[in-house]
């Protein structure tokens, strides 16, 4: 007797794994199509508001795109959706520090480099600004960002804000760049 109730246990428990497994299906597909229709949308608005874009292709975001002509400074605007937190819009710019800039930051000891990063993020704080210090295309860059993270609020006057917030974000810490290094 003792036995079929253990077997029957076993068969329930079974029967709670594959409705857990089925559930996680279910909230992944609900993920995939959530993103794919903030990507829709996405381009959907920069088609309607005539800004050409392309796509970029990166194994870090669901999606990424890059507008060539933003905001108030026509900059190129990356606009992109991290896979490890899907719903959050990322919205940036990439700042090019100039040849003499990178020579003297390439020249730096890891104090220097730090004391100088964290010169970039306080400055970058006071305009609210998220940033990050990068090496890409074997150029040093500054990354400014703006995140929406208000998944019902992200819209179509809300994305061209913040574009126009970064535009306006670059243009400033580019300045920045240019005066104190």
């Amino acid at each position: 007797m003792d036995s079929s109730k253990f077997e029957f246990r076993n068969i329930r428990n079974l029967d709670m794994q594959t409705l857990d497994l089925e559930s996680y299906r279910t909230s992944w597909s609900i993920v995939i199509a959530m993103s794919a229709r903030m990507r829709d949308n996405v381009e959907r608005w920069m088609i309607h508001e005539g800004s050409s874009f392309n796509e970029i292709k990166n194994p870090e975001n669901s999606f990424q795109i890059l507008v060539k002509h933003a905001g108030q400074y026509g900059i190129p605007v990356e606009i992109f959706e991290p896979k490890s937190q899907e719903g959050i819009l990322v919205i940036g710019a990439k700042i090019v520090m100039k040849n003499n800039q990178i020579s003297r930051y390439l020249g730096f000891n890891e104090h220097e480099k730090m004391k100088f990063e964290q010169k970039v993020a306080d400055f970058c704080n006071s305009i609210q600004a998220i940033n990050k210090v990068i090496t890409e295309d074997g150029k040093q860059k500054v990354a400014v960002y703006v995140v929406l993270d208000d998944k019902e609020n992200i819209n179509q006057q809300t994305v061209f804000d913040a574009m126009d917030k970064v535009s306006e974000m670059h243009e400033k810490t580019s300045r920045f760049l240019l005066k104190t290094f």
